[in-house]
């Protein structure tokens, strides 16, 4: 994208570590490194499956080089080797201020067509999924909705009785001021007075 990004911050993690693995077949200078890896440290990864990817190559490594460990050089490391766990500051008990968000639901793809709007107020701090539940609760027949768990977090496969297909090569694409959301529901957390947008997609 030529700010250092590749593909998405999702895709990072991997592309860096295609990079790193095959650089001795393209020229130097092909891609500027230190900018790649700035865009990486700037971000802050919640999403496991997203951190497993961005380590080996934050170390000049990849998933190739795992067949090459000798784990019984390492077997006896002594504990005190190991990184220390830093304490977690909670905010357990601390009240959060209310937000409110617009959510829209939107089909003009396929099936009968339909768009709905609902305002909902949850906690400042909130994902897009827990925005989804409440107006889940609250309208029910509306704003009805179906995930599936993935390594990359909860998967948003139907809403409003309409369902995501492969066969059909159709989602559900979220997005705010008309750009797409670059982290799932389960992170994604939204601020105050934005509006988001469930839209069924084609890819």
């Amino acid at each position: 994208k030529g700010n250092g990004m590749i593909g998405n911050i999702y895709s990072m993690g991997l592309a860096l570590q295609a990079l790193e693995a095959t650089r001795k077949f393209y020229a130097p200078q092909k891609w500027d490194c230190s900018q790649a890896f700035s865009v990486v440290y700037a971000h802050d990864y919640q999403q496991p499956m997203a951190i497993a990817q961005v380590l080996p190559a934050l170390v000049g490594r990849s998933y190739l080089d795992a067949a090459g460990l000798d784990c019984a050089a390492t077997k006896n490391v002594s504990p005190s080797r190991q990184l220390p766990l830093s304490p977690v500051l909670g905010t357990h008990g601390v009240p959060r201020a209310p937000i409110q968000v617009h959510y829209s639901i939107t089909n003009t793809l396929q099936g009968k067509h339909f768009h709905y709007s609902t305002s909902v107020t949850v906690p400042s701090g909130s994902t897009l999924l827990q925005v989804m539940e409440v107006a889940a609760e609250e309208n029910p027949q509306t704003f009805s909705f179906q995930t599936e768990q993935t390594s990359w977090g909860p998967y948003v496969t139907s809403i409003h009785g309409l369902a995501a297909s492969t066969g059909d090569r159709t989602y559900w694409q979220f997005l705010s001021a008309g750009n797409a959301l670059e982290e799932g529901v389960g992170l994604y957390k939204p601020h105050d007075g934005e509006h988001i947008q469930a839209v069924f997609s084609t890819y």
